[in-house]
């Protein structure tokens, strides 16, 4: 069986819109795809430990990722650490542990739950070191990005992950207009090598 994992991002949900199209596409057009998109706590040490029991039963089959926002910060996680195969980043989060200093102290609600969190420095810490800081499987990543990502400076990204494949588009925004139209080519991405499929 060959996965597909889709890894939301912060204070988002399996309901979100690139989550749906996702599952929708891969469903109609690879319906032997085990399609796979876990509800992820926003606090890092949780989320960290929900994917690695979601891919643990999955150790012996090929798993590719496709991670949005702090979604391409796991993803990158997992390759890089061998839990999955390849992975698509849309607009994803670049030291995120820099970032997220802002929220202490600050309660934050789920885009889609009930949920709220109160991040502490632990949760700044687990951040830290799940980071990569050097990518070194390089063919194994396709970034995404739109400059005009309203949420995440893209030029982060783009340095970050400059010797893997890129597509790098003007204006759009954080959710990443039109993602719809490169789910074949994201598809051919992971599976183009896979007989199976």
């Amino acid at each position: 069986m060959t996965s597909v994992i889709y890894i939301h991002g912060f204070l988002s949900s399996p309901q979100s819109r690139k989550a749906q199209i996702s599952q929708k596409w891969f469903m109609q057009n690879y319906p032997n795809i085990n399609f796979l998109c876990p509800q992820l706590s926003s606090y890092p040490g949780l989320a960290r430990e929900t994917l690695k029991d979601v891919l643990e039963p999955l150790a012996n089959e090929k798993v590719y990722a496709i991670g949005s926002s702090l979604g391409g910060f796991w993803s990158t996680y997992l390759v890089e650490n061998g839990w999955v195969e390849k992975a698509v980043l849309v607009n994803p989060g670049v030291l995120p542990h820099t970032r997220f200093q802002e929220f202490l102290g600050r309660k934050l609600k789920s885009y889609y739950t009930e949920d709220e969190y109160m991040l502490t420095q632990k949760d700044i810490d687990d951040l830290c070191r799940a980071d990569i800081p050097t990518i070194t499987k390089h063919d194994k990543f396709w970034l995404m990005v739109q400059k005009g990502d309203e949420t995440l400076d893209y030029r982060l990204a783009v340095e970050k992950y400059q010797n893997c494949k890129q597509l790098v588009e003007e204006g759009g925004n954080h959710s990443f207009e039109g993602y719809q139209r490169w789910l074949p080519e994201i598809a051919q991405f992971f599976f183009n090598d896979d007989s199976r499929i």
